[in-house]
């Protein structure tokens, strides 16, 4: 551990200051859009606006359990965090937040999350939620990660299962419709992820983790993210098929479709980092927008 994250982690901490490390912990960016794609789950599901109580309930559930899940997930790759700039800075990876004491906050948010979703949304709900944590924290995190480099294809199921979650939530049950949505972030995924891993690669070399770009390169990655957005292309078109959207869904998400396609494919025949950082960030962009142009279409129509 550097000098400076030593003292750090040694210097003694206000109850304030654990908590704010925390709540860095539960990866409050990546929970947002988790928390945003369940909430148009709800509004689709819905007839105009989803209950109010329950739509609270739901959200504020999820975001609780995804929080404990991301939480866990950093406390098991602290050791690998230390060794990654991008993460070198968590208070797992620093030494600043005690094993115990996340393992214990973890808990206590998740369950807490687990149990609001029982008895204000619906045990379905509850229970889907619940297999999701053990998805991402157990399977994904300690399980495929550190084994394959298809992790982020197979742990991505986990990832995709929000707006589903907010399907089932106001619903009580899975529907076509919300398998198509979580149909829409599985394949979102691994171009999403491999982006990133691809610039970041000298990092997971040093991390020992069999990342695609690592372990068969990244022309050959991607190659196979440009395929995957081939892929996504047809399946961000069902909703408008299946009749749960409009023409305004359509235009908007061929066109985004359109500059995903673009980044993709000049990634695979001209790489360089720069452009994988900008296609990185431009694939969060385009499945924020995506959720929201489902969500206009649905008042619009």
């Amino acid at each position: 551990m550097p000098a400076t994250l030593r003292d750090q982690a040694n210097s003694p901490r206000t109850v304030g200051q654990r908590l704010a490390d925390f709540f860095d912990l539960c990866k409050p960016r990546v929970n947002t859009l988790i928390v945003f794609t369940a909430m148009i789950g709800m509004f689709l599901a819905s007839p105009g606006f989803p209950p109010l109580m329950s739509f609270i309930a739901a959200s504020v559930g999820i975001a609780l359990v995804a929080g404990a899940a991301a939480a866990i997930n950093c406390l098991v790759e602290r050791t690998v965090d230390a060794m990654m700039a991008r993460t070198r800075w968590r208070a797992t990876a620093s030494g600043k937040a005690p094993v115990a004491e996340t393992l214990a906050l973890a808990t206590l948010v998740g369950s807490a999350g687990l149990w609001l979703l029982y008895a204000m949304v619906n045990p379905l709900t509850m229970w889907l939620t619940l297999a999701t944590f053990l998805g991402y924290a157990v399977i994904y995190t300690i399980v495929l990660k550190p084994a394959t480099p298809m992790n982020i294809v197979i742990g991505g199921a986990s990832g995709a299962m929000p707006p589903l979650l907010g399907w089932t939530a106001m619903t009580g049950n899975v529907a076509p419709e919300a398998l198509v949505l979580f149909l829409i972030i599985f394949i979102w995924t691994p171009p999403h992820f491999w982006a990133l891993a691809c610039y970041r690669r000298e990092d997971y070399v040093k991390a020992g983790l069999p990342m695609l770009p690592v372990t068969h390169g990244v022309a050959f990655t991607c190659q196979h993210s440009f395929l995957y957005v081939v892929m996504l292309t047809g399946a961000t078109v069902l909703p408008y098929t299946l009749g749960m959207s409009g023409p305004w869904y359509l235009a908007a998400v061929l066109l985004l479709d359109a500059v995903f396609l673009g980044y993709t494919f000049t990634l695979w025949r001209n790489y360089s980092d720069a452009l994988a950082r900008r296609t990185f960030r431009w694939s969060i962009i385009y499945l924020t927008l995506l959720f929201a142009a489902l969500l206009a279409d649905h008042f619009v129509r």
